[in-house]
């Protein structure tokens, strides 16, 4: 395209010329006023040499790379000082361990009077098999992982207070019939499975804001559920019994 547009611009040759050269001097009649001689004064024979205005340019070899000269002006830059951060000063974290919640510091704990009978009570209790099995625990944490990850909704129901006359087995299976229905819907709702956990006999020991309670002027340690002391304003009862 550029070789086109190259000669599509240059004057036209002539022509003319072309065509007298080309013409036999025989064929041309004696009284012609046109001459080859006339035209051509040399004797010599003569061709068309067209020549192409060259596009190139010379470039020169590149032999020495100079740096650029450097800055009259001097630059003055201002250091900012570093800043070092204090080293930290909270306490490394222990490792865990099955009974170190008996070394935290535990508040809303009841005071019993007798500790020989504390201590017997809580070897009593150690004795007893164990509620749930091992199993149990396992499968729940790998379903609590996958409701982490998005993969399922925990469902989570139980009493806010218990106490042991209301434990029977009617009240537990009404809870269980409620959670069984809330699942339900909630899986219909969110297409998804329900993981179901009871809260069930861990709220017969509750804390209180205020360690005394007030009657007619009297005062006597507040309640702390079933598991610690009764709910009768009584002075006998509400003595912590293990």
């Amino acid at each position: 395209m550029f070789v086109y547009s190259f000669f599509l611009h240059r004057p036209p040759p002539p022509f003319s010329l072309f065509l007298l050269s080309a013409v036999h001097t025989s064929a041309l009649s004696s009284k012609s006023l046109l001459q080859p001689h006339s035209l051509f004064p040399c004797t010599k024979t003569h061709q068309p040499v067209f020549s192409l205005p060259s596009n190139t340019r010379s470039h020169q070899s590149i032999s020495v790379v100079h740096a650029a000269e450097p800055a009259k002006t001097l630059v003055i830059t201002k250091k900012t000082p570093k800043s070092f951060a204090p080293p930290s000063t909270a306490a490394p974290s222990r490792k865990w361990a099955v009974d170190r919640w008996k070394s935290e510091k535990a508040l809303q704990l009841p005071e019993y009077l007798d500790e020989a009978e504390l201590e017997f009570v809580l070897k009593t209790i150690e004795a007893f098999p164990p509620i749930i099995f091992a199993n149990y625990a396992r499968s729940l944490e790998e379903k609590l992982a996958g409701a982490a990850l998005g993969n399922a909704f925990l469902l989570q129901g139980g009493d806010c207070a218990e106490s042991f006359k209301e434990f029977s087995a009617n009240n537990i299976r009404d809870t269980f019939r409620i959670i069984l229905q809330m699942r339900v819907v909630l899986m219909f709702g969110g297409q998804m499975p329900i993981i179901k956990v009871g809260r069930i006999a861990g709220q017969f020991v509750k804390p209180r804001l205020d360690p005394l309670e007030e009657k007619n002027g009297v005062k006597l340690p507040s309640y702390k559920g079933d598991n610690t002391d009764g709910d009768a304003f009584n002075e006998k009862l509400r003595i912590p019994d293990p």
